[in-house]
This record gives structure tokens, sequence and C-alpha cells, in this order.
């Protein structure tokens, strides 16, 4: 069998750390230059955030190589800003040919090897499709006959079927590990551990997010929230009624102007949500502005969060971006187990504050089967108001605060 987990890595004479190498063939070029690597991004906004730190890691540890980012259409605006890629390839979503076509894209790059973050069956095979020699995933869903060199999924234990609830930070990031370890390369040891995710502004991102704010009424000097009421599945919704109740609180009590966000299929939902407010509370109209309807997009929405004193959302992609920027947030979990997206400790803190809607799960069930059990709604109004109230006494954000890292241009590369 060409599959293994991780040993435990082995102490090296200059203080780095001798990483162990995966079963099978050590990857390198023939001819002895730097690797030519491509990496497969996963599809959700908030998946691909938790993949920057494996970005950074692997731009760290092979400053010499060509990395390639491959993503589905509009991801590359989540990583416009950032250093980390050479290039960025969009996957063909169009067609049952997308992968094909998609592999017929990324010859240019001439590709030595595919590190393969998403678990799908298709991005093996692209990657095989493209003619990638060496080919780096977790065994599952079918597809070890396309991998060279593989990683075990984490598995529940007994009696318990499935896969374990594991962050997808520490998920992706053992196997790049991995992949350096079959390099030869060693780390320093405090790489043993994910970093947390980051992002970056460009220039035009930058205008863009200011621009939004000035159609939502935003000055430089005011203070807002960013309310996400979204999710992709409508079991992960708070209840509208509890949303409109705390953008009042927060118009009222701290004179923030409020934010609401959505996708444009949420649209309607940050519609309701806006006119809720405004038949309960008519005066609070001038301080909410829905963002769907005002144009946003993923470049925009990463300016706009990154200069919010707070986001109170469900688990849903913007989520990841506020924790990205080091923005205090509020997430709500409902029949979605929070292991999943376990994001690590920031400057020694919590990333954000996460409320469960059991918090007396036993940590052998996993809150994706338990959905009566875990239905958002049992998350209260005054649990939520009061983890609002925490994270703005701890993070007093002065008006127009903004990200201190960001893009000085738009240098960034888009191969479509």
């Amino acid at each position: 069998m060409n599959e293994q987990p991780l040993a435990s890595p082995l102490a090296s004479g200059n203080g780095r750390i001798a990483l162990p190498a995966l079963a099978g063939p050590k990857i390198e070029r023939p001819d002895g230059k730097p690797l030519r690597l491509l990496v497969f991004l996963p599809s959700w906004l908030g998946d691909t955030v938790m993949a920057t730190p494996t970005l950074r890691l692997l731009r760290h540890y092979l400053p010499a190589s060509v990395i390639i980012g491959l993503v589905r259409p509009g991801m590359q605006e989540l990583l416009a800003g950032t250093d980390w890629l050479d290039d960025i390839a969009v996957a063909d979503r169009t067609t049952v040919l997308g992968p094909a076509k998609t592999a017929s894209r990324l010859a240019v790059f001439k590709l030595d090897a595919a590190l393969l973050l998403p678990n799908s069956f298709s991005a093996a095979m692209t990657a095989r499709m493209a003619g990638i020699s060496h080919r780096i995933g977790y065994d599952r869903d079918g597809r070890s006959l396309l991998l060279t060199h593989k990683l075990f999924a984490p598995a529940r234990a007994a009696p318990h079927k499935g896969w374990a609830p594991v962050s997808a930070v520490d998920y992706y990031h053992t196997l790049a590990l991995g992949l350096l370890g079959s390099m030869g390369v060693a780390i320093e040891p405090a790489d043993l551990r994910a970093a947390p995710p980051e992002l970056a502004l460009s220039a035009t991102q930058l205008a863009a997010a200011a621009e939004l704010l000035s159609r939502a009424g935003i000055s430089s000097t005011d203070r807002y929230c960013v309310l996400n009421p979204g999710g992709n599945n409508p079991a992960k919704r708070w209840p509208i009624e509890r949303f409109a109740a705390l953008a009042h609180h927060l118009v009222t009590v701290h004179r923030m102007k409020v934010l609401i966000n959505g996708s444009p299929a949420e649209a309607p939902l940050a519609r309701i949500i806006k006119q809720v407010i405004e038949l309960d509370h008519p005066e609070d109209g001038g301080m909410v502005a829905c963002l769907p309807d005002l144009g946003i997009s993923v470049g925009s929405l990463k300016g706009v969060i990154a200069r919010s004193g707070l986001l109170v959302t469900n688990d849903t992609g913007p989520r990841h971006i506020a924790a990205a920027f080091g923005v205090p947030c509020v997430t709500l979990f409902g029949p979605t187990d929070h292991r999943w997206t376990t994001l690590p400790l920031r400057d020694g803190a919590p990333a954000e504050t996460i409320l469960l809607a059991d918090p007396t799960l036993p940590d052998d069930l996993v809150a994706d089967e338990e959905p009566d059990r875990c239905r958002i709604d049992r998350i209260s109004y005054d649990t939520v108001l009061a983890a609002v109230e925490a994270e703005l006494r701890r993070h007093k954000r002065p008006p127009g605060a903004e990200v201190d890292r960001r893009a000085a241009g738009d240098g960034d590369q888009l191969h479509q």
C-alpha cells in the first residue's frame, strides 16, 4: 500500500524538524530544479480562507518553487493582494467536461506535483489528466488509484462511522507537511502547528469597499457592524426576527450603523430583515443598509468586513474573512459541527466567540447528525446579545479602523 499516516517528526541538527516522507518516490524534479507545484484549493469561500496558512507555509519553505493555485470562479478575488502564489488558474465549472478543459489549461504550467486540498474525485482526476507526475491527497472518495502519495483521513472511533470532525485548517496543513516531508524539507518546530488564516486587500478592493460604504451611507468616522444572516443551508440560519432585534440594539445602544450582508441568492433574506427593522423601528431606517442591493462583491466584502467593528454571523464564509483580518466576530452554529472549522488562536486568544445550539453535545457525537438537538433557533437572543456585548468590550476598535496588511497595487496575476 502506498499510503500512511504521518509519523512523528525527528529533530535535525540545525534546530529544524525533519518531517517523515509519505510512502512513494521522493517528490523532486529529475533535473534538480525547483518544483513546479499546483495547489488545488477548496470550492467554498470559508474553506479557501482556511487554506491560507497552508499557502503561507508552502511559500515560506519553497521560495524558489513556482506555486500555482487552482480556484473555482470568483475565488481569485478572495486571494487578491496576497503574495503566496505565482499565478492563479481558474477551474472550468461550466459543463461535465470541466475537468478535462481545466486539465488542458494546466498544461501550460508544466507542473511536477499537485497538492489536492479538496477530497473530491474530480480534483484527483483533473490532476491525472493534466499529466502531473506527483499527486498528493487524502485517500478517500474512491480516488486511491489516482494518487501517488496518500494520507489517511481521520475516521471516527467505533461504533460510529464516517470521518472525524477535524478542523480544515489542520487537515490542509497536515497534507502540506506530508508534501514537504516527501521533498526532504525540514521545518521550524513552530510550523508543525498551523498559523491563523490571513488575507490581504488589493488597491482596487480597497477602493471598491470605500465606494460601497459610501453608497451605504458610511463615512470614514462611522462605527458599524456587519450582520450575516445567510448560509448555504437554511437550517444554519438564525431566525430573522432575532437578527432584526440585534440590529435595533446596536443602533440604539451603541450608535453603530448596521450593514446586512448576503450573496445575490440571499438578497431577499437581507431585504426582509431590513424591512422588519424599518417596520418595528422606523427611526432606525437611516442606520441600516442592505449590501446585496448595493452591489457587493467578494473583493469589496473583504474591505467592508476588515473595517467593521463587529461581525455577527451564522457559520458561513464571511466568518472566515473576519478571522483573517482579526475582526471581532460572534459565530452561531446549528446542525453543523464547529470542529470542522475550528480556527487557530490569534496572539494566544480565540479568533472569535462561538455559540453552539447544544453546548452539551458529547464529543463522540457530531452536530451534523443531530439536526433537532442542534437546531440553531435553540441559541437564544439573550445569549447572542451577551456575546456581542462581551466582544465589543474586549475589542474597542476606533471608527474607520482598517487592516494593516494590504497590497500596494494590483499585481496579482490571473490565468483564466
